[in-house]
């Protein structure tokens, strides 16, 4: 099976550090009891331990829990660590995220708006 997130509805990041330790169902209760998410939607959920080198993402297949965990041979993730919150990512934020740079791109440019000329 390959998790195309591209397709995935709703992606959302667990701020601040998770214990990786826990598999499908701690993850799950984290969702569930801490962020009132409904782990059984579109969603893909993505957990970071305490080093930025791994990794886990959780998501909800027909069938049952997809549970992906990876760890970076070089490099760390740019995980928020602000405060433990979660957020919803844009396909251009999980990209940035993957390619180790940061979710909040300060020089990225906006979206226009709309004015008189």
């Amino acid at each position: 099976m390959i998790l195309d997130y591209q397709k995935v509805a709703h992606i959302f990041i667990v701020c601040g550090k998770t214990d990786l330790r826990k598999g499908i169902d701690g993850l799950a209760a984290i969702v569930q009891h801490e962020y009132n998410l409904d782990v059984y939607d579109d969603a893909l959920f993505l957990f970071c331990g305490g080093r930025r080198d791994r990794f886990k993402m959780l998501y909800y297949e027909k069938d049952g829990f997809l549970l992906l965990y990876k760890r970076l041979d070089q490099g760390q993730l740019r995980w928020p660590r602000s405060k433990k919150e979660i957020r919803c990512l844009t396909h251009q934020q999980i990209r940035w995220l993957l390619e180790g740079l940061s979710i909040d791109q300060p020089k990225a440019i906006s979206v226009g708006k709309r004015g008189i000329f």
